[in-house]
Parts: structure tokens; sequence; C-alpha cells
């Protein structure tokens, strides 16, 4: 679960990252949180991801439609999630302005999330600036946002900023040191087990059960 670690926290390689685009969106990250699911649901999870992050990636192919169909649709849990960026980290914060690009409200981001970790290895495998800006640009256009959008988006600065303070929280508030990380009301979940459908189940489950449980 954590062998992403966060070598994170974005530097100059984020604005180099930004300037080769242009030539060829409690706590300070809670204002641009992600959440979907009843604002009265008894459970309230937080995953803190990366775009860029292979285990985030096999979360969302393998875990989150069941999650999504089990807990979050039936209201048992309200989902927020929040930005991280593991290595490339100037690719992931690309990625995740793809995600909020035109506005998106938090639907439209988490499917657009789940597009880019399908295309995860398609948009790092060419290595260079140029062939990540051209996977892009062809995965916003299956969206119907134009290249002009998608390269508006994925060079705006605030990006990076967003994202560092989302990282900055994460380790401060709740110790997290790698991607995907999992908080369920309030407290960090440590079993690695929660990466699977069965071990998310389970923590689930044994929440819901609980005496007195509650949002958190």
């Amino acid at each position: 679960m954590f062998a992403t670690r966060r070598t994170l926290l974005l530097t100059a390689a984020a604005a180099a990252f930004l300037a080769a685009c242009q030539k060829a969106d409690s706590a300070p990250s809670n204002s641009t949180d992600m959440t979907i699911g009843a604002a009265d649901a008894p459970l309230h999870l937080i995953e803190y991801a990366s775009a860029t992050c292979p285990h985030c990636a096999e979360f969302h192919e393998t875990v989150w439609p069941l999650l999504k169909q089990h807990y979050i649709d039936t209201g048992k849990v309200r989902f927020t999630f929040r930005e991280m960026a593991t290595p490339p980290a100037p690719v992931a914060v690309a990625m995740f302005q793809l995600a909020r690009c035109g506005g998106a409200d938090a639907s439209t981001y988490l499917t657009r999330v789940g597009v880019l970790l399908q295309q995860q290895r398609n948009v790092l495998s060419g290595g260079t600036m140029q062939s990540v800006r051209d996977a892009l640009v062809n995965i916003g256009r299956a969206a119907n946002l134009s290249e002009e959008q998608v390269m508006a988006c994925i060079t705006d600065e605030a990006g990076a900023e967003r994202v560092r303070r989302s990282a900055e929280e994460a380790s401060e508030r709740f110790g997290v040191t790698g991607t995907p990380t999992f908080i369920l009301d309030g407290t960090r979940v440590d079993d690695p087990a929660v990466t699977t459908w069965d071990g998310m189940k389970r923590v689930l489950d044994a929440k819901l059960g609980a005496p007195g449980g509650a949002k958190g």
C-alpha cells in the first residue's frame, strides 16, 4: 500500500513541466475536495490518491466500482477524494488538472479520474513531456474538451499549489506516507487489506456495526 513514497511535494519540476506544455483547480485542501454520497451517510471515507500511482489505478479498477455500488450509492458512505502526487509529480498534477477542467463537478471529476487511471500507463509510456501532453489532449478530446481547454487546464499553476496543500495536510494531520491511503471517520486505516474488496468491505462493515458509529 505504501510502495509509492512521498517524494512527491512539488518542486521546480512542476514549473518545468508546465512551461514545456505551454511551448509545444477542518484543513485548507477541504475547499477543493471532491465529495460524493449522501450528506447524512453514517460513514465518511477519504481517499488520498495519486493519478500516477499504479496501486491507486489497481484499486480504482478492482474495488472502486463495488465500493460505489454497495456503499456510496446506497447511502452508507460519503466519499471524498483528495489529491497527492507521486512521481512523476508534475504529470500527476496535470492529470488532476484535466479531471477538474471546465469546472467539473465531483461526479464528473471522479469519472474522469477513473479514465485517467485506466490510461495511466499510456500517459506515462512515452517518457517525454510532449508524449504526456499528446496523451492528455486525446483523453480530453474524448471528454468533449478542446485542445485549448486541456492546455489551459494543465498549465494552470494553481494546480501544483492545490496538490501541495493537500499532500501537506495528509502528512501533518494523518501521517500519510504513500498512496492510496484511506481515512475512515477521521482515523487512518492501517489495514493493508483495505485496498482489496474483501478488506474494504470488512473495514466498512465493522464500522457500520459498531455501537455509536458516527460520521467523522
